[in-house]
């Protein structure tokens, strides 16, 4: 039997299973993957058991997904013993910031592929079927690929991820980012613009907007189109009824971006905007490029134009040289702000970047302690702004049955806030209801539908 013929055969109605850690980014990709398997007749499995590929999708940002990778290979790469066709591969961060490397520590890994070879993986994957070699691909490119891979929506889902970036300049002190996504690069605004009619043609009523700081999008394409323009063009589709982007940098938001936010009733009132810090001292060691004061700034404007929008934030605790006083500061900013949710974590040092040759260390006890503090005064900050949501009317985009069960279902506002209710004869995903917000929770809120 040919080379060839084998690895049809083998690649005939398989199984993939794909584990991803990290941001929406990484979720999206990994989207990207299962469409392109599911044109090579794979079904995705939710067991890993059963699969003829495994796939996992790393995230470096922090060393605690690092460590999930490791803990993940010691459980799948025994599986090999059992199952002789079976095709291991990592991608994502971690693959690309390790390269070869992971190999040498985990022999029985049969590929690695990095941030700019997504596309690259299926033909990787009929390599070792037919050759039994490892493969390890991690050169960045001029145009990354898999960008114009386009996943098919899911009918469960009612919004859709689109990257329109990949990639980051601003080479924050603590960031990888830059190392493993490599600089920035904007998709042509045509073709977001067809991809996100397409989806739309497909049911999708809501999209998210991807890229590692999505601001500066378009910013160093000569001929190019802004950010902000972009938006305004994706307003004009007919049927598309919500957007949403992320992630944003405090520095890129500009006056033109603030102006949509007061113009397009269909651009969602939710923002990310990384604070990290409230220190001016520990941001400019960060390399932020921005004051506490220029970011209430930032938010004062985007609250005037757009009354009632909801702020999430990510919050770094103990970095080097954090004192008590900068703490503090960090914790001012969490009252003066009022955000809806932070995703707060303790400074892990990522190799290669220069906050890593910092020496003035917070303990880690010290960093456990502020990360506590922090996350508890959130939740009781939270908590309150939920409970002034009760009486207020709002449009739910529906996303199907509640994880609370009882017979409900749950959708999210416009401020992107969960929402639960008895549902009506007749609704469904995708649908947009009128609900009076008649509870609060910890971290939801309960509606009676209106209409």
């Amino acid at each position: 039997m040919g080379v060839g013929v084998l690895t049809e055969k083998l690649i005939e109605s398989k199984k993939i299973f794909i584990e991803t850690y990290g941001c929406q980014m990484n979720v999206c990709d990994s989207g990207k993957i299962a469409h392109l398997f599911g044109a090579r007749s794979y079904q995705v499995t939710s067991d890993y058991r059963q699969a003829d590929l495994i796939v996992i999708n790393t995230c470096s940002v922090r060393e605690k997904p690092e460590l999930k990778l490791f803990s993940a290979l010691g459980r799948y790469l025994p599986l090999k013993r059992g199952h002789l066709g079976l095709v291991l591969a990592v991608g994502g961060c971690v693959a690309q910031q390790w390269g070869e490397k992971l190999q040498e520590r985990y022999p029985g890994l049969d590929i690695v592929f990095g941030t700019h070879q997504l596309d690259a993986l299926p033909g990787m994957v009929e390599e070792v079927l037919a050759t039994r070699q490892r493969l390890s691909r991690t050169a960045f490119r001029e145009i990354p690929g898999g960008l114009e891979v386009l996943a098919r929506p899911d009918p469960a889902v009612p919004s859709a991820m689109v990257t329109i970036m990949q990639g980051c300049d601003n080479f924050c002190t603590y960031c990888i980012v830059p190392y493993v996504r490599g600089r920035e690069y904007s998709r042509p605004s045509a073709a977001i613009i067809a991809e996100v009619e397409k989806l739309v043609q497909a049911g999708v009523g809501e999209v998210m907007l991807l890229g590692q700081n999505v601001n500066s999008y378009g910013l160093k394409t000569p001929g190019e189109i802004s950010f902000a323009e972009l938006l305004f063009r994706l307003a004009k589709i007919d049927g598309l009824k919500r957007i949403r982007f992320t992630t944003s940098h405090p520095k890129d938001m500009s006056a033109e971006l603030i102006k949509a936010f007061a113009e397009l009733p269909g651009l969602c009132p939710s923002l990310h905007l990384p604070l990290q810090a409230g220190s001016d001292a520990v941001l400019k060691r960060m390399g932020r490029g921005y004051s506490a004061a220029a970011y209430l700034e930032k938010v004062a404007e985007l609250r005037r134009v757009r009354p009632g929008l909801a702020l999430t934030t990510d919050i770094i605790v103990g970095f080097p040289g954090e004192s008590e006083a900068d703490f503090q500061e960090t914790l001012k900013m969490l009252e003066q702000v009022g955000y809806d949710q932070i995703y707060s974590f303790k400074y892990s040092p990522r190799p290669g970047t220069r906050a890593a040759a910092y020496n003035d260390l917070v303990p880690a006890a010290e960093k456990d302690e502020r990360l506590a503090r922090c996350q508890a005064l959130q939740d009781g900050l939270g908590e309150a702004l939920l409970k002034t949501q009760v009486g207020r009317l709002t449009e739910l985009l529906v996303t199907g049955p509640s994880r609370r069960g009882q017979g409900e279902w749950s959708g999210r506002s416009p401020e992107n806030r969960i929402v639960n209710f008895a549902a009506p004869e007749g609704i469904g995903v995708g649908d947009l209801c009128r609900v009076r917000i008649c509870k609060a929770l910890k971290h939801s809120l309960k509606g009676e539908v209106l209409s």
